[in-house]
């Protein structure tokens, strides 16, 4: 048990970063890979691109600790 809770704190520790660093990257940014200049309102649209995307993994895991914590109680 002991070791699927430290693969999911692993986890979720990489996904945080993984999204704290999107962030930064997007808000820090003057011009884009297709050289437009960043505006805040495009900013504001690539972080809600960016925020969609990490939905899914936020999704998975959820599934992930619903999971470890009925596992969790069987023992």
């Amino acid at each position: 048990m002991k070791l699927r809770w430290i693969s999911w704190w692993t986890t979720n520790v990489v996904w945080f970063m993984l999204f704290a660093v999107g962030t930064v990257v997007i808000w820090i940014r003057e011009v884009d890979g297709a050289g437009v200049t960043q505006t805040p309102e495009l900013k504001l649209i690539a972080f809600l691109v960016l925020l969609i995307a990490f939905i899914i993994p936020i999704i998975i895991q959820f599934v992930w600790l619903i999971f470890n914590l009925r596992a969790g109680r069987n023992k």
